[in-house]
């Protein structure tokens, strides 16, 4: 089972729908017990870093999170700025976020482009079981706010969008996309199938 973290942020219901759909067994929870008893975990996330750390911090989440990342090794999809939490750091905020992986989150700064960048575009990937293989695999995305990761290993999908940055990043257990996969049709429910077969 899939536990959709439920912790005042993020497109829950569209991501439950999409799950359900695939025929994915799916709960959206903030319960410990059941983010304990989940086989696999989403976190999703819209809005500002620090109001969401905030929120874990205060909902006895942060740590339990933690724990369940980093020692139950317990597969984690960060969507959005639930990717951006797994950094160490946002120009965002002040916060610090969990530090799963080497990575920052930087304002988009572009001339003649608009921001937040906002729409379908195309990923580059590395290789990784997660994706497609596709020369036109297209997600949508909405942010304002980007990841650079400090080890190009863990980098699994680049985008273009003034500036090349990164779009999705897997270390072990951990995985985060920028984009939202529950916008993104027939890419978006493979990666969530493929996720779900991890």
């Amino acid at each position: 089972m899939i536990c959709i973290v439920d912790y005042g942020i993020g497109n829950l219901g569209a991501i439950s729908n999409m799950l359900k759909h695939l025929g994915i067994d799916a709960v959206i929870s903030g319960e410990i017990s059941t983010i304990e008893s989940a086989e696999k975990l989403i976190l999703p996330g819209v809005g500002s870093f620090d109001y969401a750390v905030n929120q874990l911090k205060n909902l006895g989440l942060f740590d339990v999170l933690d724990h369940e990342a980093t020692i139950k090794c317990k597969p984690i999809l960060g969507i959005c700025l639930g990717m951006q939490l797994m950094t160490q750091s946002s120009e965002e905020g002040e916060q610090a976020g969990f530090g799963w992986v080497d990575a920052k989150v930087k304002k988009l700064q572009l001339e003649g482009l608009k921001v937040p960048h906002m729409g379908w575009n195309v990923v580059e990937h590395a290789n990784n079981p997660l994706t497609l293989k596709d020369d036109d695999e297209r997600f949508y995305f909405v942010h304002s706010y980007y990841v650079t990761c400090d080890d190009e290993n863990d980098v699994m999908y680049s985008t273009n969008y003034g500036r090349k940055f990164v779009s999705g990043f897997r270390r072990g257990n951990i995985i985060g996309v920028q984009f939202h996969p529950e916008k993104s049709h027939r890419f978006g429910m493979s990666l969530l199938q493929k996720f779900y077969e991890l």
